[in-house]
């Protein structure tokens, strides 16, 4: 890939400084690049190319008078359709939004203007975050730019699609259960779910409130790390956010991709490896780990043994909170109205939501209500609470001995469109070794470890304690310049050319 959609946010960030380029030369290159290749891709919902061209046009006229810009100033940039943009169209994957303009900005956009990134638009995400493939869409399903037939993984599908086809040199996205990573996964791209409150949630349309998490997507460990520098830290809109200084992500990676990881203990959490893992990830996965012992890691095993019980707790959280989050979709306020000539609110409402919500909501608000009803919650609810207690135990347990823990991604690479719309407990498994960090609210990265023998790319998973997110920022780094050698360039180098993807 060539010209400056193939450049990284750190290369384009020191041309732009430098008036190698402008702003808008990058900022209309990227526009160009979606126009030709979106189309099979489905990686955006929303394209604002004037919006995206009146930013960056404002950061060329700032750096021509001379003002000192933010490192990224100009660099442009894909967000999630979960994230509300004032004026911008914002639907969350969902029919029962569409069309809805917000009246504000969510902390993390005002976040990306104030440090002065166009924002191409929006992407193409599963139906209020709930899926793992992006085929849950209310508005058709993203494809993996690696094969268009198959999935880019879920839920943030389009931020994914959208970096590894090159029509974003930076995304945003959002991990309720492993959404930012594993869509970079299985998309050959890097993902961050930061610690639980070191990004700002509000002005995100909730799912379950206790899970989600904004994250920063990139093509390389440090685009990431410059990306979650701008977006951390606290907010006092947001009640939930950490009120302390957020950790050197961008040192971090910098230090890491000097190649040294001496004395950094690396722990391999047994229940996340072996049975039900797809032969090209487990090998990647332990060439991996061979190359972290080159860097001079020390590579030990631990046992986190409530981890197996983690997606059975989850499954039963995530549902409740969604039914509780998503009940002010009643027809009455925002979004969608079906009125068939019904005579009263309740009838309206339950029209609207037949109509607005896809299969995968229905499911999930039904599953929640029930687990939420006089009878039931103590059995449901609160015994996977309890679980839930017991894996960030595990968690504390395990970091005592190590200082990351590490994992492939998700079991497989991705799977064919419509090979699990037809079973939700398959799709699910797919989150079986992301699950467990959003639980105990830890910060975990998945960066490429390669392909496996389909062709297809593999992640490796770090996770490290609350509040210590530049661990995985080191190494991250140290891993994927390990990894650069041994391919002789980026993983995505190997994607197709534009004609491939475009075809």
């Amino acid at each position: 890939m060539t010209g400056l959609i193939g450049r990284t946010a750190a290369d384009l960030a020191q041309a732009l400084a430098s008036r190698e380029i402008s702003s808008r030369e990058a900022t209309q290159a990227h526009l160009d690049r979606i126009a030709a290749v979106d189309g099979p891709v489905h990686a955006f919902l929303q394209v604002d190319a004037e919006g995206a061209l009146a930013a960056a046009d404002a950061v060329d006229a700032r750096r021509a008078a001379g003002e000192q810009l933010p490192t990224l100033a100009g660099v442009p940039v894909a967000v999630k359709d979960v994230l509300v943009t004032k004026g911008l169209p914002t639907t969350a994957g969902s029919r029962i939004l569409q069309g809805w303009l917000p009246p504000y900005d969510a902390t993390v956009v005002s976040r990306l203007r104030a440090a002065g990134l166009p924002i191409l638009g929006k992407t193409n995400m599963d139906e209020f975050a709930m899926g793992s493939s992006t085929e849950h869409s209310g508005y058709g399903p993203t494809h993996n730019p690696w094969d268009l037939d198959r999935i880019p993984g879920g839920s943030g599908g389009g931020s994914a699609a959208a970096l590894a086809s090159f029509e974003a040199p930076l995304s945003i996205g959002s991990d309720t259960g492993g959404s930012i990573r594993q869509p970079a996964a299985v998309t050959g791209t890097v993902g961050v779910k930061p610690t639980y409150g070191g990004v700002s949630r509000y002005g995100v349309i909730a799912l379950a409130s206790s899970l989600d998490q904004v994250g920063p997507c990139a093509r390389t460990v440090l685009d990431t790390a410059l990306l979650h520098e701008v977006i951390g830290g606290h907010d006092p809109a947001d009640s939930t956010s950490l009120d302390e200084p957020m950790p050197d992500v961008v040192d971090a990676a910098r230090l890491g991709a000097t190649g040294d990881l001496t004395g950094v203990r690396v722990g391999v959490v047994r229940e996340l490896s072996g049975e039900g893992y797809q032969p090209g990830v487990s090998a990647r996965f332990a060439e991996s780990l061979e190359l972290l012992r080159a860097a001079g890691a020390d590579i030990v095993e631990v046992s986190c043994p409530n981890f197996p019980y983690a997606l059975a707790a989850y499954y039963l959280i995530l549902p409740s909170e969604a039914s509780s989050n998503l009940a002010k979709f009643d027809a009455m306020r925002y979004g969608l109205r079906v009125d068939d000539g019904a005579s009263t609110v309740e009838r309206v409402m339950g029209a609207t939501r037949a109509v607005g919500f896809g299969d995968e909501v229905k499911r999930r608000i039904i599953l929640g209500t029930y687990a939420l009803s006089a009878g039931y919650y103590d059995a449901y609810y609160g015994s996977a609470q309890k679980v839930r207690t017991l894996i960030q135990r595990d968690f504390d347990t395990a970091f005592a001995q190590v200082d990351v823990l590490v994992s492939p991604t998700a079991p497989t690479t991705a799977f064919k469109l419509g090979e699990k719309l037809d079973d939700p407990l398959a799709m699910y498994l797919n989150d079986v070794a992301t699950i467990p960090a959003n639980l105990a609210g830890v910060p975990g990265m998945s960066l490429p470890s390669g392909l496996a023998e389909d062709g297809l790319p593999v992640g490796f998973q770090i996770l490290a304690p609350a509040r210590a997110d530049d661990r995985l920022y080191r190494v991250g780094a140290a891993l994927e310049k390990a990894l650069e050698s041994r391919w002789g360039g980026p993983l995505l180098a190997r994607i197709p050319t534009l004609t491939e993807v475009a075809r």
